[in-house]
């Protein structure tokens, strides 16, 4: 059977988990999923126990269907693979401090002008632009900060940590609903370029806490 996203190809520059989690349903749909890691791997490969034949569960839950790269992305010839993937690419999905690709010589304005099919998802804690913006997008942070905590736990008691990491998880499945919507778009003639190109989305981790809240934050 064909897979909905069959052909499609996903340049995944993020790590931990809500970027992975993104690139990871959008594997699971058929999608050939490039992950590129800096060369001591993924943090979280090494996060355990539990291990499962020398990777961390925690890894090995976020990456299934994925392909592996090593690039540094400090050099000329990281940045170099880097560039040469992203023009095949459909999709590049990356969760670095905002303007930290751009400062290392990879500016998604530029990938994108090279590969204008390429759609590109930046997922931040705070925000792009917001006096927060270089704040890091810890899930537990976000979860205070966004309310979560407040509503959570015994009547009475102390604000409480939700047991998984909730905000994370939830921004990994809006990104990959804003990824789906983009390749829709980009295929009916409602991209970018002025056309069937790309276009860049921006989520953030405290963005997609805050709408998680529904009627509560209505109330």
């Amino acid at each position: 059977m064909r897979t909905p996203l069959a052909g499609v190809v996903v340049l995944d520059l993020s790590r931990v988990l809500a970027g992975p989690y993104c690139t990871m349903i959008l594997g699971d749909l058929g999608a050939d999923v490039i992950k590129v890691e800096h060369p001591e791997g993924d943090e979280t490969r090494r996060w355990g126990p539990p291990f499962v034949a020398g990777e961390s569960a925690y890894f090995l839950a976020v990456n299934r269907n994925k392909r592996s790269v090593v690039a540094d992305l400090r050099t000329d010839d990281g940045r170099a693979l880097v560039e040469q993937m992203a023009r095949r690419a459909d999709v590049l999905v990356e969760n670095f401090r905002p303007g930290a690709l751009a400062r290392l010589g990879l500016s998604l304005a530029e990938l994108r002008s090279r590969n204008p099919r390429l759609i590109t998802l930046t997922i931040s804690g705070m925000g792009a632009t917001g006096p927060d913006r270089d704040v890091p997008g810890y899930d537990f942070v976000l979860q205070a900060t966004g309310g979560l905590m407040s509503v959570t736990g015994p009547e009475g008691g102390p604000p409480s940590k939700v047991g998984v990491a909730v905000v994370d998880l939830t921004t990994g499945m809006m990104a990959a609903s804003a990824v789906l919507a983009a390749l829709y778009a980009r295929e009916r003639g409602g991209g970018g370029q002025g056309g069937r190109g790309g276009r860049h989305i921006g989520i953030s981790l405290l963005e997609t806490q805050v709408a998680g809240l529904a009627n509560v934050a209505g109330e």
